[in-house]
């Protein structure tokens, strides 16, 4: 079902401005209580990779500026880069139309991937050849 808010504002003027609060608090978090977050480079536009958050991690990322995310799997806060010291960011954050995703332009400090690679999508699908390459080797 589509969110009644988001599908409220789809007639406003180009450049018309909300309250971020509004906005955030008509989000559509998943049953986990999380949202997916497509993380982009700002300059090259490359995605970088996909993660989730809560709202504690979105509303944090928007008062530092630096991406945080949940960890599905340890099941807590993570600040990108924190620990290896690949840094994103944040340069602008969009939602999509119905308020269930985000989507995040950052400035990225080395690597995105935490295989070491620049973006985590190095794995390419060919439906002709029914095969999927790798774009790039582990550093």
């Amino acid at each position: 079902m589509r969110n009644i808010y988001f599908q409220s504002i789809e007639q406003l003027k180009t450049g018309q401005a909300l309250a971020l609060r509004d906005i955030v608090d008509e989000l559509i978090f998943n049953h986990q209580a999380l949202i997916p977050v497509i993380t982009q480079n700002a300059d090259s536009k490359e995605v970088l990779m996909m993660a989730w958050m809560n709202k504690a991690c979105l509303e944090q990322t928007l008062v530092t500026g630096l991406m945080t995310y949940w960890s599905r799997s340890r099941q807590e806060v993570w600040i990108k880069g924190e620990t290896s010291g690949n840094y994103q960011r944040l340069e602008s954050m969009r939602f999509d139309c119905d308020g269930d995703a985000v989507l995040c332009l950052v400035k990225q400090t080395g690597a995105a991937c935490h295989t070491g690679r620049q973006h985590c999508f190095y794995l390419e699908a060919s439906q002709s050849r029914q095969s999927v390459s790798m774009l790039s080797a582990a550093p």
